[in-house]
């Protein structure tokens, strides 16, 4: 497996249980992001991406959105030095222009920082699947306006396309795992998961620990990845 994506799902329903505020849920969340980062790495996986935080969870209370933004805000700075030493790249996908300027100004440092890293984590914040297909399109409509053969430059038309995506160069994910219990895509990666293995598992984000993982991993290697193609 070379890209694993995770549906971070969970955290306000762990605080819940615990009768504790859902931003402790988050503080927990990010704690197993921690942890999924290392079990990434020591199963030879090059990149994981995350969902953060979805263009529908803008809807959620002023409180828990602004907490959220200051603990990414304090993660960026608190991790840069151990993203660095342990050659974890960072990257963001989603609409930024949401996000706040000084907000904004951390993740590009950031990516800056750790671009020579050999393992990638991409982060989708303020992000949603339909949109990015739509700014995608926006793109590639300008583009084309302006200079029709660029898609001869490609393998074919779907690739043309595929390049205005938020991160056109990472490989599709081979799994999408998705925590707490629920079924559904979320609007989550629709373009690049178009042939992705699926994985649900009851436990709750910040509860998904080596064994879930190990879990996930051995359901992914009983499967038989056809890419729409007949078994021999």
């Amino acid at each position: 497996m070379n890209h694993l994506a995770v549906i971070m799902d969970g955290n306000g329903r762990w605080a819940e249980k615990r009768h504790l505020p859902r931003l402790m849920g988050h503080r927990a969340g990010a704690e197993a992001l921690d942890r999924c980062m290392h079990y990434c790495k020591a199963a030879g996986i090059r990149y994981l991406t995350v969902y953060a935080f979805s263009t529908e969870n803008w809807k959620r209370s002023q409180e828990e959105v602004s907490g959220l933004m200051k603990l990414l805000s304090s993660y960026i700075s608190s991790k840069e030095k151990t993203l660095v030493k342990e050659g974890v790249r960072f990257r963001v996908i989603g609409r930024r222009s949401d996000l706040s300027e000084k907000l904004q100004k951390e993740i590009a440092a950031l990516e800056e920082k750790t671009k020579a890293g050999d393992f990638t984590l991409i982060v989708a914040l303020s992000y949603g699947g339909r949109d990015e297909i739509v700014r995608a399109a926006l793109r590639f409509a300008e583009e084309y306006g302006r200079n029709s053969s660029f898609i001869a430059q490609h393998a074919s038309l779907e690739a043309a396309f595929g390049s205005f995506l938020d991160a056109p160069d990472v490989p599709d994910p081979d799994l999408i795992i998705r925590t707490s219990g629920e079924c559904r895509t979320s609007n989550f990666l629709l373009w690049e998961s178009a042939y992705s293995e699926y994985y649900f598992t009851d436990a709750l984000w910040p509860d998904f620990d080596q064994a879930e993982f190990d879990k996930a991993l051995e359901s992914y290697s009983k499967r038989e990845r056809r890419m729409g193609g007949r078994l021999k």
